[in-house]
């Protein structure tokens, strides 16, 4: 099925992707992932977005992130394309669009998803192969998180704080957490909401949001109603 239209709600969180075009490299050396971070930390301030956790690749972005408000994702994305897509044209000698169409925004679950979802995106790197190490990784907020460095572009969020009642004691359950791979199941279901725009989390936090936004958030069931019997009809 295709892609939902983006839904933004506010003061939930929300996995953002976005992507060159096919694919092609955004970030070539050390340089342009600081830049973009840099870019990204103000935007997030001036537009009030919080960032829990990120993932910079070199073909694309992962952000987990709350906006305050419903413009403010899109507000926030923009603001940094309008600096970061110059910067890299004129550093790499191209023109044109750099990013694959629009970003894209699902909305997550936080009580069923926000680890797993976190835990997701800082694992994209230790996945593709570019680090035998996640902490090692300096362009995603895994090291953050497990106590290796602080980093100003992240707010934490009460479920990260709810791991401990100590920085310590936060940041060693949330290694233990990340040391478990995590399922195919899983990575195809994080993998699709991402991709495809659909709500991640329980069937009752979908169906509550769908009333909320007055709005489809989850696949149809495929095929045709059932043919209710005759008894039923009569």
């Amino acid at each position: 099925m295709a892609r939902l239209p983006r839904l933004v709600v506010p003061k939930q969180p929300h996995h953002i992707v976005q992507f060159g075009v096919d694919r092609q490299a955004v970030f070539r050396e050390p340089a342009d992932y600081s830049a973009f971070l840099t870019w990204l930390r103000e935007a997030s301030r001036l537009y009030k977005v919080a960032i829990h956790a990120y993932a910079l690749l070199p073909d694309g972005v992962h952000l987990l992130a709350t906006p305050d408000d419903a413009e403010g994702l899109a507000r926030m994305m923009q603001w940094v394309g309008r600096h970061y897509v110059p910067y890299f044209n004129r550093k790499c000698h191209r023109v044109g669009t750099l990013w694959q169409g629009r970003f894209r925004a699902t909305v997550i679950d936080a009580a069923a998803y926000f680890i797993t979802c976190s835990r997701y995106l800082e694992s994209h790197a230790l996945r593709a192969g570019l680090v035998t190490d996640a902490a090692s990784y300096a362009w995603s907020s895994y090291a953050h998180h497990v106590g290796a460095r602080q980093d100003p572009l992240v707010t934490d969020h009460p479920l990260y704080w709810s791991l401990g009642n100590t920085p310590f004691e936060r940041e060693a359950g949330y290694k233990r957490l990340s040391e478990q791979l995590l399922a195919p199941e899983e990575l195809k279901e994080l993998g699709d909401s991402a991709y495809k725009g659909w709500a991640l989390g329980t069937e009752a936090f979908k169906a509550a949001l769908e009333k909320q936004v007055n709005r489809q958030v989850r696949p149809g069931k495929r095929g045709r109603p059932a043919r209710k019997k005759a008894a039923e009809v009569s």
